[in-house]
């Protein structure tokens, strides 16, 4: 079993070409686009739909013939397989079942969202889609606040605006880019702040085809003073534990732990002199 994405109908590596030639059988989300391509290249296999509406009942058709020996191309049309789509669950199937699969890369969403967004590329998340309701995203969000990387999410044209607004709550107003139909004939990429961003897709409506967010990580602080840290730190030393009073004020400031902790030991110890 192999497995390739195709963007642009242009995007589609030799060697992706000629394990379609070669394959008894492509699976491809949507026929039709698969079919251009394939007119394109001269390529002559059979075809049929696995996609989100009938992935259950089709996958154990296809697990079937790949147990016989068969090889079937699996082709997403506009992004990675298995990334949020339902090829992750076939080629887990295979896998468990003994069965051989390889991946051609090809177009990655994410991956050329980030490029482009012009943010940090150093360390980044992939999260997917956010939860589809504004108190579930919101939840979800606070996992991300102190995490120093840049986040990448997937996110549907009509509740966007929304997501932007609650990720700039959230996350703070950080430098974001919003991507859309990316390695494609419309391709897009608008960049600003997380407000900035909201407030212009709340004005001008949803965008068509499919989206990627990229937020750029925490922007960073200035150094607190010690007269400030040291306010900080005896606040949390009465609610908490050395150690959590540390974690707090670490996590707060940006500082290092083993700074914050030095400077909480040396707190306790002019309190003791006194």
């Amino acid at each position: 079993m192999v497995a390739t994405p195709i963007g642009n109908l242009g995007d589609i590596t030799l060697r992706a070409l000629e394990a379609l030639r070669d394959a008894d059988a492509i699976a491809c989300e949507d026929t039709r686009t698969t079919a251009k391509l394939l007119a394109r290249h001269g390529i002559r296999r059979p075809t049929t739909p696995y996609h989100d509406h009938n992935a259950q009942k089709a996958r154990p058709a296809l697990l079937a013939r790949l147990a016989k020996g068969e090889t079937i191309a699996l082709v997403s049309d506009a992004g990675t397989p298995l990334v949020a789509d339902p090829g992750y669950k076939l080629v887990t199937e295979a896998i468990d079942a003994g069965i051989a699969v390889d991946f051609l890369p090809g177009p990655s969403a994410p991956i050329a969202a980030l490029v482009l967004s012009g943010l940090p590329t150093d360390r980044f998340l992939f999260a997917g889609f956010l939860a589809p309701k504004t108190a579930g995203r919101r939840e979800t969000l606070k996992e991300f606040v102190s995490l120093r990387a840049s986040l990448i999410f997937f996110e549907s044209p009509q509740r966007l605006a929304a997501s932007l607004s609650d990720m700039a709550d959230v996350l703070g107003d950080r430098p974001a880019a919003v991507a859309r139909e990316l390695t494609k004939l419309y391709e897009e990429i608008r960049r600003g702040t997380l407000a900035g961003l909201a407030a212009h897709y709340g004005e001008a409506g949803a965008p068509k085809g499919e989206i990627v967010v990229v937020v750029g990580p925490p922007l960073a602080q200035e150094a607190p003073s010690e007269a400030d840290l040291d306010a900080l730190l005896r606040a949390a030393l009465k609610r908490e534990s050395l150690r959590d009073a540390v974690a707090a004020v670490a996590e707060a400031t940006g500082e290092p732990r083993r700074a914050v902790y030095a400077r909480a030991l040396a707190l306790g110890s002019s309190r003791h002199k006194k």
